[in-house]
């Protein structure tokens, strides 16, 4: 496990972009670049078919809106890593950026190469509450297209790994913690019909390559200092 380390962004001027002690920002680009390019392919590629992802497990996971706290969660979770990681732990926050810049391009190649989409929302919800009117909202903003491999589930196992190899949160209950939080978070993605069982599996073998392809490395360094 790496050091911790932190760096005086006071400092800061775009003309040290390229410099040792900034050159980690430039990572940070990633992220409109990511955004742009889903916003493509979801509101603008329309395709002309989507192949539905569906297995028989996903009928017998009930809806519970209740999932969608964990749901709204994920963004926090995401988020918080990202700036923790870059105000404190620079070395961590490399690797998670590298994780996430794997692991979501795969997930774009994936969408392009392999449109596909769930049909598993409810029609109508049972009970009239909070959490189901901003449900409804929120499945009218958000397509049901491109949805396997989960981004959800991704970004949460992404946090988790980095959270796992910090030194911050390397603790045998920060573990525990960070890992029940990943696993409510991708069941919410069940709970809420946002997300075919499928999604969570495809997933995972993903985000298993992006963490030898990172994290592995970064053991086999240490061992060999």
């Amino acid at each position: 496990m790496q050091k911790s380390t932190t760096i005086n962004y006071r400092k800061f001027r775009f003309t040290k972009l390229n410099t040792s002690e900034f050159s980690h920002l430039r990572m940070l680009i990633f992220w409109p670049i990511y955004g742009l390019t889903f916003l493509f392919i979801e509101r603008f590629w329309i395709r002309d078919y989507y192949f539905p992802i569906y297995s028989p497990v996903d009928d017998m996971i009930p809806f519970c809106e209740y999932f969608l706290i964990p749901y709204l969660f994920w963004f926090v979770y995401l988020v918080g890593m990202l700036f923790y990681t870059l105000l404190f732990d620079v070395e961590s926050y490399k690797k998670f950026m590298k994780f996430i810049m794997i692991t979501y391009s795969t997930a774009m190649l994936i969408y392009i190469i392999f449109p596909n989409c769930q049909e598993l929302r409810p029609m109508t919800f049972e009970r009239n509450n909070i959490f189901t009117k901003l449900l409804t909202a929120f499945y009218q903003y958000d397509t049901n297209t491109n949805v396997c491999p989960s981004i959800h589930v991704i970004g949460s196992v992404a946090v988790m790994l980095c959270a796992w190899h910090s030194k911050r949160f390397n603790s045998i209950a920060w573990r525990i913690l960070f890992l029940m939080v990943t696993i409510l978070i991708s069941a919410s993605t069940l709970f809420l019909k946002q997300h075919s069982i499928w999604d969570v599996i495809v997933a995972i073998p993903i985000c298993i390559i992006a963490y030898f392809m990172v994290y592995k490395r970064k053991n086999k360094s240490i061992r060999n200092n």
